[in-house]
């Protein structure tokens, strides 16, 4: 196309009249929304000049929607990505102006997430949070909900009865899929290790109960060991796994049911050569992506955040403006698993 982009250029790259893109950059008549994006889709695509004015347009008469989130460790790159993917799905979320208010928790503490929690009353609409179980938040949830803000727990579930929906993995059916994973990558039946963050994270505990049910009900001849508690942090993690490993000497597989696998990893290339030990982590990071290329890990479980993300949105909307059912449940994905010839 010669020269700069018109209005006519528009109309035919969206396949509409020029009354039409005329109308959505002047915002004289009302334009079906559908519409209205084709002719911003259009203008971003030939680069018009004035393809912000057309998106202002667009969005001016729609509802203002304002996304609460609560994530914990900001300097992980799993989170990192998280939130960048909450950003991104709340930017281009159709039907609203979404905005998104991300804080990370300096700690686990119960008494940290729920003053957060609490101190989004009146700053967010609806709300979204990753933690642990237990009373004190589930009162800041009541407390929400009782000042009309919904609230989505991701992850690993917390404040059930109170909570709107738990958006996340099934972490029952996680823990037997890495039980299954151990059992068939071990040479030998022998002693298999479970670490779980703590006591009070939902999700892991369904992860263990999945995990040992699945060795109850076709592996008894593993012995599930004593379940190991990490804190989710790297050095406890590295530290607990290589007296782990100096204990038992004939242990067989481990299964990092919450953080804290680069202590893991770091401990096994230290004791074990590649594939000696089957082990199950989550998420698919740097370390984790090596370890699988050196055989050091034998499955990543990772939760799918661009589907968790798309899902979540549009759920917390339905939740903020009215439009879905207010019916409590859970929203359950299906988890990737990669293998050592996946990466």
């Amino acid at each position: 196309m010669a020269g700069r982009p018109t209005i006519k250029d528009i109309a035919e790259e969206a396949g509409v009249s020029v009354a039409t893109v005329d109308r959505v950059l002047n915002g004289r008549l009302k334009v079906r929304e559908e519409t209205a994006r084709k002719v911003s889709d259009a203008a971003h695509a030939i680069g018009y000049h004035a393809t912000n004015l057309i998106q202002q347009r667009l969005r001016a008469d729609l509802p203002e929607v304002r996304f609460g989130f609560v994530l914990q460790k900001e300097k992980q790159s799993f989170y990192q990505a998280f939130a960048q993917e909450i950003e991104q799905k709340v930017r281009s979320a159709t039907g609203i102006r979404g905005r998104a208010i991300i804080k990370f928790c300096h700690s686990q503490s119960p008494g940290e997430v729920a003053e957060m929690l609490t101190d989004m009353r009146g700053k967010a609409d609806v709300v979204a949070a990753t933690a642990v179980n237990h009373h004190l938040i589930t009162d800041a949830v009541r407390d929400l909900k009782s000042h009309g803000i919904a609230t989505f727990s991701l992850l690993s579930d917390f404040a059930q009865g109170e909570r709107l929906q738990y958006v996340g993995l099934n972490n029952l059916k996680v823990g037997r899929i890495a039980a299954w994973m151990l059992a068939t990558a071990a040479r030998k039946p022998g002693k298999v290790a479970i670490f779980v963050g703590g006591h009070r994270w939902h999700g892991h505990e369904l992860r263990e109960t999945g995990f040992r049910s699945y060795f109850r009900e076709f592996k008894p001849q593993f012995q599930v060991l004593d379940t190991l508690i990490n804190l989710e942090t790297r050095q406890l993690t590295y530290e607990a796994t290589l007296d782990l490993l100096a204990r038992h000497t004939d242990i067989v597989g481990i299964y990092m049911a919450g953080g804290g696998m680069e202590g893991a990893i770091a401990a096994l290339r230290e004791a074990r050569p590649p594939d000696h030990v089957a082990m199950v982590v989550n998420e698919l990071i740097s370390d984790s992506r090596r370890a699988l290329s050196d055989h050091y890990a034998t499955m990543v479980v990772t939760t799918p955040l661009p589907q968790l993300c798309t899902d979540l949105v549009k759920l917390m909307t339905g939740a903020a403006i009215g439009k879905e059912p207010q019916v409590p449940g859970q929203h359950f994905l299906e988890p990737l698993l990669y293998l050592p010839e996946s990466v």
